[in-house]
C-alpha cells in the first residue's frame, strides 16, 4: 500500500513531511492527518498524561511515523527523542523468545520435550496448593512436564508477584527475592496450577532465556548481540547500559496518587546480574524495535539476512496454547501495576511470544494482530495481515497507566487512519 510508504518525522517541535511520488493534494492530506497524531502526542506531554512519549510506525519497508515530545526526566533539559534509551521491560520477552526460536529451528532445543532436559534445576519446581496454618507453602509435584512450549505461551504454572498475593506470600515464607533483582534465588517460585492447564504471565522466558544459555553456551546478553541484534542492526540494545546508552537514558516516573510524577532516579536493572533477565531486563530505543517488528513483518529477512526461517515466524505468529485464553491480571501490587487486560471482553489467544486479538480491535488493528507491554508502559503492535507495526515508549508507572495506556490506544487508532 503506498499510503504506508509516506514518511513523516518528528522530533520536539520540528516536522517535516516526505511523499515522494504523491500529488500536492495527497501531501496536504497525510500532512493534515500527520498533524493530528502529533497534536495527540505534544497535547498528553503538555497536560501532563506523560512526563515524556516516543510514538513510531513502520511498514515492511521502513519508517512511516516517528515523533518524539517531552522530557526525559522531569525537572531536567534533556529532551525525549526517537534515540532515546528507555526501559523495555517485557518487550524483551520477544526478542528472547525469538532467540530460543533460532536454536528450535537448528534442533539444539525442542517447543515440546520437557524443559529439564536443558535446564535440570527446573525440574524440581512444584505446585502451590496452599498455606499451612503457621503460613508455610504446601506444594505438590506437577501432573505433566514443563516444555519450552509452555514457557513461550505463559502456560507453565509460573506467575508474577505484582500479580499474585499468592506468589507474594510464598516469597516471603521462603525469603526470595523478586524477579527484578536478577537473582538465580527469584526464580525459585513455585507453579500455580499445572502446565498446560491455563494462562498466567510471568518469569516463563527468564527460564526460556535460561535455556538459550545452556545449549549455546553464551551469556544471554552475548547470544542475543551476535544473533539478532546485530543481524537487524540493533545497535542500541542490551541488558547493560553502555555509557553511549545512558547519556540518551530515559528515566522512570512514578505517578502519585495526585496524578503528579516523580522520578526514580535510582530504579535500573541490576547491571551486573546474576542471570541476565530474558522476560524483562533489555534496554532499547523505538528504532532498535521497529526493525523487530519489520522482522516479523518481513517473515524472518531483515537486510537480506534471514534471521529466521519463515516457517518459524508463521508459527510464532499463531495460537500456540490451544483453547486457553488470556485473562485479566489483577495486581497485588499497586504502586507497580493496575489491573491489566488489553481489549477486555475480546478473547485472545497467546502464540510464541505475542498476545494475539482474535477480532478486530478498537484501534483497527485486524484481527490476527500481535501486541505486548513493559511494565514502564511501553507497547507494540504488528500486524501481519496489513503489514503495519509500531512502538509506544513511555518511562511511567505503574503498568497500564490511567492516561499513558489509552495515549498508545490513541496512537495506534491514528496509525490505522492515516491508511
Amino acid at each position: 500500500m503506498t499510503t504506508w510508504r509516506r514518511r513523516f518525522v518528528v522530533t520536539g517541535s520540528a516536522a517535516f513531511a516526505v511523499a515522494a511520488g504523491s500529488s500536492a493534494r495527497a501531501q496536504s492530506v497525510d500532512a493534515a492527518r500527520k498533524s493530528e497524531v502529533d497534536a495527540l502526542l505534544q497535547r498528553a506531554v503538555e497536560s501532563g498524561d506523560v512526563p515524556g512519549v516516543i510514538a513510531m510506525a513502520t511498514d515492511r519497508n521502513g519508517v512511516i511515523y516517528e515523533a518524539a515530545y517531552g522530557k526525559r526526566v522531569l525537572g531536567q533539559p534533556a529532551e525525549m527523542t526517537t534515540d532515546t534509551v528507555v526501559w523495555i521491560a517485557s518487550m524483551s520477552k520477544a526478542l528472547t523468545s525469538a532467540g530460543a526460536m533460532q536454536l528450535v529451528e537448528q534442533g539444539k532445543l525442542d517447543l515440546d520435550a520437557p524443559a529439564a532436559k536443558i535446564v535440570p534445576e527446573i525440574a524440581t519446581t512444584e505446585v502451590l496448593e496452599g498455606f499451612d496454618v503457621a503460613g508455610q507453602p504446601r506444594t505438590r509435584p506437577p501432573k505433566r512436564a514443563i516444555t519450552l512450549r509452555h514457557l513461550l505461551t505463559h502456560t507453565a504454572g509460573f506467575g508474577y508477584d505484582i500479580w499474585s498475593a499468592d506468589l507474594v506470600k510464598y516469597q516471603a515464607a521462603k525469603n526470595i527475592p523478586g524477579i527484578i533483582s536478577c537473582q538465580n534465588a527469584a526464580l525459585r517460585t513455585p507453579l500455580l496450577f499445572d502446565p498446560g492447564d491455563r494462562w498466567f504471565y510471568g518469569i516463563n522466558i527468564d527460564w526460556a532465556g535460561k535455556m538459550v544459555e545452556a545449549v549455546s553456551g553464551k551469556r544471554l546478553g552475548v547470544y542475543l548481540q551476535e544473533n539478532l541484534f546485530a543481524p537487524l542492526g540493533m545497535t542500541s540494545t542490551a541488558f547493560k547500559i553502555r555509557p553511549d546508552m545512558r547519556d540518551r537514558l530515559a528515566k522512570i516516573h512514578q505517578r502519585g496518587d495526585n496524578g503528579a510524577f516523580t522520578a526514580q532516579m535510582d530504579l535500573e536493572i541490576p547491571q551486573d546480574p546474576e542471570f541476565e533477565m530474558g522476560g524483562g531486563g533489555l534496554y532499547s530505543t523505538g528504532g532498535d524495535y521497529l526493525r523487530f517488528v519489520r522482522l516479523i513483518l518481513n517473515h524472518g529477512k531483515a537486510d537480506g539476512n534471514q534471521v529466521l526461517e519463515p516457517e518459524t515466524v508463521d508459527l510464532m505468529i499463531r495460537n500456540n496454547m490451544g483453547d486457553n485464553s488470556v485473562t485479566q491480571l489483577k495486581t497485588a501490587a499497586p504502586p507497580l501495576s493496575n489491573d491489566a487486560e488489553f481489549f477486555p471482553g475480546m478473547p485472545k489467544t497467546w502464540g510464541l511470544s505475542f498476545q494475539i486479538n482474535t477480532e478486530k480491535a478498537p484501534t483497527g488493528r485486524p484481527a490476527g494482530g500481535l501486541m505486548w507491554a513493559g511494565l514502564a508502559n511501553t507497547y507494540f503492535w504488528i500486524d501481519p495481515s496489513t503489514g503495519v507495526g509500531g512502538v509506544y515508549l513511555s518511562q511511567v508507572l505503574p503498568f497500564a497507566d490511567k492516561k499513558s495506556l489509552p495515549l498508545y490506544y490513541a496512537f495506534e487508532s491514528a496509525i490505522y487512519s492515516m491508511a
